[in-house]
């Protein structure tokens, strides 16, 4: 059985998802998804996580698995997406990768330093820094110190941003208790889906319908405010419109827009990632059988 990996990577709405499902039928393969927000447990709609049916159609890993309440990382996504490879491997199966969080694929892939454990000091300091400075100070910051990171987080993400820099700062050469990744040895085949801009604003208007129709309100509102993931793009929106900040028609409007900017940031981060293919949708299959050897 061939060892190798497909790791599927996209802006948000470009379909990944489903053609995930689709490769994984037709190459006998299971997926381990790699999504910051779709790890949460009863967040589905927000989170355009897979629907039961695709859940029931191919086996999945690290979806839904944890309670909104916690935290995760990194560090912690590429211990748990290895641990679910290995079992795949071990059940002579296939594994696909898929999700749009561009740093949980390059910590699995390689090329990332991550600390081995959080540093109390340094992140004590970060904590003072947040209270004294507003997000776009913060933001600057880590730009300067990860450009890539920061082109991927919004301004108003405090959360990542301080996560980010405290990753950025710990990675410095007079720090110690940094884990060095290794690059992948070839067995990591990165491909990432090229979907018009266009075409993806369309599908984010018609999911952004379909989100409020399946209840993304009454979904937020069920997980709270206070939860680590309620920051998730569409939540804070639905909390506004909860809270009577805004009518029912600023609150579609703005999830649009928000979702498109989202769908932008993850775009630049795909484009500033190292060792990637892009490609349509309708060339996976051939690539799977012609670059991955699978039949």
């Amino acid at each position: 059985m061939e060892q190798r990996i497909l790791v599927l990577g996209g802006a948000t709405a470009t379909g990944k998802t489903r053609l995930a499902v689709e490769l994984a039928k037709r190459f006998g393969a299971e997926i381990v998804g790699a999504d910051s927000r779709q790890i949460y447990r009863g967040m589905p709609i927000g989170t355009a996580a897979p629907s039961p049916g695709q859940l029931a159609e191919v086996r999945h890993h690290l979806i839904g698995f944890l309670d909104p309440q916690k935290r995760y990382s990194a560090a912690l996504f590429m211990a748990d997406a290895k641990a679910a490879i290995q079992d795949i491997h071990a059940r002579e199966k296939r594994a696909i990768v898929v999700g749009g969080t561009g740093f949980y694929i390059r910590a699995l892939t390689g090329g990332i330093e991550l600390a081995q454990k959080p540093d109390p000091d340094l992140r004590e300091r970060l904590a003072r820094e947040g209270l004294l400075h507003d997000s776009a100070f913060l933001h600057g910051w880590l730009a300067t110190r990860d450009p890539a990171r920061a082109a991927a987080l919004a301004v108003g993400d405090t959360y990542r941003v301080l996560r980010g820099l405290e990753v950025a700062l710990a990675r410095a050469p007079e720090r110690r208790g940094v884990s060095q990744i290794p690059r992948g040895d070839g067995m990591f085949f990165k491909v990432v889906l090229d979907v018009p801009l266009a075409e993806i604003d369309v599908r984010i208007e018609r999911r952004t319908d379909v989100m409020l129709d399946a209840g993304l309100v009454e979904e937020a509102e069920r997980i709270g405010a206070d939860a680590v993931a309620a920051n998730a793009v569409g939540y804070p929106q639905a909390f506004a419109f909860l809270r009577g900040w805004t009518t029912y028609n600023e609150l579609h409007t703005s999830l649009i827009r928000a979702t498109r900017r989202y769908a932008r940031r993850q775009r630049a981060w795909f484009r500033s990632e190292p060792d990637v293919l892009w490609a349509r949708p309708d060339e996976l299959e051939y690539m799977c059988i012609e670059r991955l050897g699978w039949k």
